[in-house]
């Protein structure tokens, strides 16, 4: 146990964070490792081709096969994985849904998932059939499409997964909208998520772009946390607007969307690649499984970058949420709630945290409000 820990963690809270990271965490990379094992044995051998081509011969069933069996097997391979994590989360109290509503939510995410994996995989190999700049121009599709879903997101994919009803006029939505208004945020309503269907945690976020900008608080927070504790999360929130971390993460997401899009084309279009694959030219819709092998290959050793970046965002948003309210105490009970509400673990193993940590830990948080101190206030000529 670090000293940092022991000073806001009872030794109970800690052992219970660590006793779910251990049940957990297995769980979590089998489900990675056999995914990724189950893209890599059939997009490097003909395995995945042979699955495609048992959808017909013409081209367009080619794509529709290759979409779902790309979607479906993947998710099939990964339900055991999921349900063991939601079984201990379940025992540790995390989880309120049932069974019935975990299924219901499977089968959205495929609802949802097959479409746009259709849609793509029609895009890539329409050009890719057509020109042999195909890359160059699915490159400037998979950029417009990242900064589309930013957008669309918020307005039809989230109501898909929980219910937002406004927030009851009363003092609490008046000091949100207040918080908002000093911090120069312009915010269209404050909405509360029914999270407490599915699960204990607590959170909140900003949501939204411009006219559609909206608080959205759980209400497992609203009737757990204080209205202060609550402030307090809604401007780390706002710090993320502020710095328009949404609009430049998007930015680079098409950015990175585009330039992996380059990359791949130059992996997937290598003869020995396609060979193993049992595939004479990328332009067949029978490489498809060869593509989301490289992808997911990719994405695995470009992770850890992604975390870091995420907990230098995730620290700044909480150096404004102490510049914004002035109140590093409450930053410290707010942290200490989320952490043992969570049940987070206030110092993970570092290696483990390096490799998969989006946010910083809670204990460096915590210090960062005890040694953060106002900015001196401006002088007067």
């Amino acid at each position: 146990m670090s000293d940092e820990a022991a000073e806001d963690f009872t030794p109970e809270e800690i052992a219970r964070a660590r006793a779910l990271r251990q049940a957990t965490w297995p769980v979590g990379v089998g489900r990675r490792l056999v995914g990724l094992g189950l893209l890599l044995g059939l997009g490097l051998t003909s395995a995945g081709a042979g699955l495609v081509a048992a959808f017909g011969g013409a081209w367009a069933w080619r794509v529709v096969g290759a979409a779902v069996t790309l979607v479906v097997l993947p998710e099939v391979a990964g339900l055991p994985f999921a349900a063991r994590g939601r079984v201990v989360r379940v025992r540790f109290g995390l989880v309120t849904q049932g069974w019935r509503g975990w299924w219901a939510d499977v089968l959205r995410g495929l609802l949802i998932s097959l479409p746009l994996t259709l849609g793509a995989l029609f895009g890539v190999y329409a050009l890719a059939g057509a020109t042999r700049w195909w890359w160059a121009w699915a490159a400037l599709g998979a950029a417009a499409v990242t900064v589309l879903m930013s957008w669309v997101a918020p307005l039809v994919f989230e109501p898909l997964f929980n219910r937002f009803t406004p927030m009851e006029p009363g003092p609490q939505r008046d000091s949100l909208l207040a918080l908002a208004a000093r911090d120069g945020v312009s915010v269209r309503d404050v909405l509360v998520a029914d999270a407490s269907r599915r699960t204990t945690a607590l959170n909140a976020y900003v949501s939204g772009f411009g006219r559609t900008r909206r608080v959205v608080a759980y209400d497992t927070l609203l009737t757990t946390a204080t209205p202060r504790e609550v402030e307090l999360v809604v401007a780390h929130e706002l710090g993320h607007v502020v710095h328009r971390d949404v609009p430049r993460g998007t930015a680079l997401g098409a950015l990175g969307a585009a330039a992996g899009v380059c990359l791949l084309a130059v992996v997937v279009t290598w003869q020995p690649l396609l060979d193993l694959a049992g595939v004479d030219h990328f332009a067949d819709p029978r490489s498809a499984w060869l593509l989301a092998a490289v992808a997911a290959v990719g994405g695995a050793l470009a992770g850890p970058l992604g975390c870091a970046v995420s907990r230098r965002v995730e620290l700044r948003a909480d150096r404004h949420a102490l510049e914004l309210t002035g109140t590093p105490t409450e930053f410290i009970a707010m942290q200490r709630r989320l952490t043992v509400a969570n049940i987070g673990e206030p110092t993970p193993p570092r290696a483990l945290h390096l490799l998969f940590g989006t946010h910083p830990t809670p204990t460096t948080r915590i210090t960062l409000a005890r040694t953060w101190h106002p900015p001196p206030a401006p002088t007067t000529p």
